[in-house]
C-alpha cells in the first residue's frame, strides 16, 4: 500500500511538472516559426551594438533611444559597462548616433541602466523620464535635454515602494507619469515563478502628490503610450500576449475598454502622432530571449494596428530569423521611416 502511494504522488508530480513545461512552452512562443516580411530599403544604425531597447521621437526628429539594458537572465553584450542614452537625427539622409553626455551633482552614472523612456515638453524645455535599474532596483531619473551642449542635466531621481519593478513609462508632466511594473515580488526566485501565469503585475499613476495602482491583474505588463488626443492609454501585456485599451480620466484613472490579442509576445507601445496608429516591437518566439543562443538567436517582429478602438487592422509589417536584427522590442515611425529598437542587439532604420 505504501508503495502503491509513493508511485502515485510521483505520477502526479510528474503529471503537474509535465503540464507546466507544456504551458511554459506555449506561453514564450517557444515553436513559434517566423515567416519574413521585408521592407524595401532598410540598414543598421551606425553606432548601436549593445541595445535599443526603448525610444522617443520628438516632433522635430530628434530621437532619445535607451541603450546598454542590463536585466537579471538577459544577455548582455557589455555587462561591465553603465548603460547610456544615444541622440539621432532622423532629419538626416543617413543618420548615426551619439552619445549624450550626463551632468548632475548627485547622479551616479556607473550604475545608470536605463529601460523605458518618456519626454515631455513644457514651454519649449524636453525633459526626458528614465527608467533605470542601478544594482538592479528601480527608479525613475528626470533629465533636462540641453539640445546645444548635447547633454542631459540630471534633475531628480524618484523612488517609491508602489514602483518596485519599473519597465516603461509615459510621461504627463516633469514630475509625473503612468509607469508599468512587470513583476510583483522582488525577490529573484519568487519573481521567477510568476511568468507560470500570476497576474499580479500592474500599472501605476505618480506624481509627487499622488500615486496609486490604476489597472492591475497583469502578466507582465510591458510597454504603455498615450494617444496623440491625450484621451487614451495603450498597455501591453508581454506574456499574455495581449494589449489593453484604457480609457484616461481628468482624475488619471483609467477605464478599460478593450483588449486585443496577438500570437506574439509584444514589448513596447509606440503611437504615430499623425495616424493614431498603434506600432508594437514583439518576440515571435520570445523563448529565445530568455534563453539566448547565438546560433539560434531572437527573432524580430513588427505589428502595426490601424484604428485601434474600432476596426483593429494588424499588419505585420517587418518579421525576421535574427540574423539580421535580434529581440525587436519597439518601432516607431517619423516622415515614411521605421527606427526598430531592440533588447540588447542592434538597431534597424528602414523605408516605409
Amino acid at each position: 500500500m505504501g508503495k502503491l502511494l509513493v508511485l502515485t504522488l510521483l505520477g502526479l508530480g510528474l503529471g503537474l511538472i509535465r503540464d507546466y513545461r507544456s504551458s511554459y512552452q506555449k506561453r514564450f512562443n517557444a515553436a513559434q516559426e517566423v515567416t519574413p516580411v521585408e521592407l524595401p530599403k532598410c540598414s543598421l544604425v551606425k553606432g548601436i551594438d549593445t541595445g535599443s531597447e526603448d525610444l522617443e521621437i520628438l516632433p522635430n526628429g530628434l530621437t532619445f533611444i535607451s541603450s546598454g539594458l542590463k536585466y537579471p537572465g538577459l544577455k548582455s553584450f557589455e555587462p561591465n559597462e553603465p548603460g547610456k542614452i544615444l541622440l539621432m537625427d532622423l532629419n538626416e539622409e543617413d543618420p548615426v548616433v551619439l552619445e549624450l553626455k550626463i551632468t548632475g551633482d548627485n547622479f551616479n552614472l556607473a550604475s545608470f541602466n536605463p529601460h523605458g523612456i518618456s519626454t515631455f515638453t513644457d514651454d519649449n524645455t524636453v525633459y526626458l523620464l528614465v527608467v533605470s535599474h542601478p544594482d538592479f532596483k528601480s527608479t525613475v531619473e528626470l533629465f533636462k535635454f540641453q539640445e546645444e551642449e548635447k547633454s542631459l542635466l540630471h534633475l531628480k531621481t524618484i523612488r517609491h515602494e508602489l514602483l518596485p519593478n519599473l519597465n516603461d513609462l509615459v510621461a504627463m508632466g516633469p514630475q509625473q507619469c503612468y509607469a508599468t511594473v512587470d513583476h510583483y515580488f522582488v525577490d529573484p526566485y519568487l519573481k521567477s515563478w510568476e511568468v507560470s501565469g500570476l497576474a499580479w503585475s500592474y500599472v501605476v499613476y505618480y506624481s509627487p502628490n499622488d500615486v496609486c495602482v490604476v489597472a492591475d491583474r497583469y502578466e507582465f505588463a510591458n510597454g504603455i503610450h498615450m494617444s496623440p488626443d491625450g484621451k487614451y492609454v495603450c498597455i501591453s501585456e508581454l506574456m499574455a500576449q495581449k494589449i489593453r485599451v484604457y480609457e484616461k480620466h481628468a482624475n488619471w484613472t483609467l477605464t478599460p475598454l478593450k483588449s486585443l490579442t496577438f500570437n506574439t509576445l509584444v514589448d513596447n507601445v509606440s503611437v504615430d502622432p499623425v495616424t493614431g496608429d498603434v506600432w508594437v516591437g514583439c518576440h515571435p518566439n520570445g523563448i529565445r530571449i530568455f534563453f539566448y543562443d547565438k546560433r539560434n538567436p531572437p527573432a524580430s517582429e513588427v505589428i502595426q494596428i490601424q484604428n485601434i478602438l474600432t476596426e483593429e487592422p494588424v499588419t505585420v509589417v517587418y518579421a525576421e530569423n535574427g540574423t539580421v536584427l535580434q529581440g525587436s522590442t519597439v518601432a516607431s515611425v517619423y516622415r515614411g521611416k521605421l527606427l526598430i529598437g531592440t533588447l540588447f542587439h542592434k538597431a534597424l532604420y528602414c523605408e516605409l
